[in-house]
Parts: structure tokens; sequence; C-alpha cells
């Protein structure tokens, strides 16, 4: 079943449209290839947890539909996003640090 109602296809690697990222970001907690999860809410607050240790951040969309990072005291980064589709379904999403191209790929929990 897909997660993320919309009237639209998607296909993996796809950018999330800007109008989604809300929808796309808090469907479901996301899940991290090294056990770390992070969850989004629709006011802008994340919560990230590395091995039990939460921290949180705060997030929005920039004019350009990039999605941007805050997480006190300085850090700031900003990411392209693309849904990671499977058979059809939005299995999660990918965030593309815009400097490093470093790539994480969460999944819906």
């Amino acid at each position: 079943m897909d997660r993320i109602p919309s009237g639209k296809n998607v296909v993996d690697g796809q950018p999330v449209d800007a109008v989604d990222m809300i929808a796309a970001l808090t469907a479901a907690p996301f899940v991290f290839q090294d056990g770390a999860t992070q969850s989004f809410t629709a006011d802008g607050g994340t919560t990230y947890v590395d091995r039990g240790t939460p921290s949180a951040g705060e997030w929005s969309v920039t004019g350009d539909g990039t999605f941007s990072s805050f997480w006190p005291p300085t850090y700031r980064a900003t990411y392209s996003v693309r849904w990671i589709v499977e058979g059809g379904v939005r299995m999660g999403v990918s965030f593309t640090d815009t400097r490093s191209g470093v790539r994480y790929d969460g999944r819906y929990r």
C-alpha cells in the first residue's frame, strides 16, 4: 500500500515536489541504514535518534524546493529530496547533501 496519498504516480529517484514535501516527511518515521531513526512534524520539528540518543532540530522547505535542516546550536545543511520507489510503492526518500553529495536513504518504518 502506498503510504503517501497523491493524485500522481512517481518513479524511483524522482524529486519530491515542494508541495508534497510535508506529506512525504511526516507520513511515518524513517529508518536509515545504520539503524538511526528520524521523525518530522508538520510544524517544522524533527527528532533524530542515533543509538538511543535523541537530538532535536528544525526543518523547512526552501523557495527552490530543497530541504533545509538546522541542528542547534550551529549546524545547517541543505538537501535535495528524492523518492525511493519499489514496485510502484513509495518506500521512503533519499536526502542528498547539496554541498558534499552524500546521500542518506530514509525508509518509512
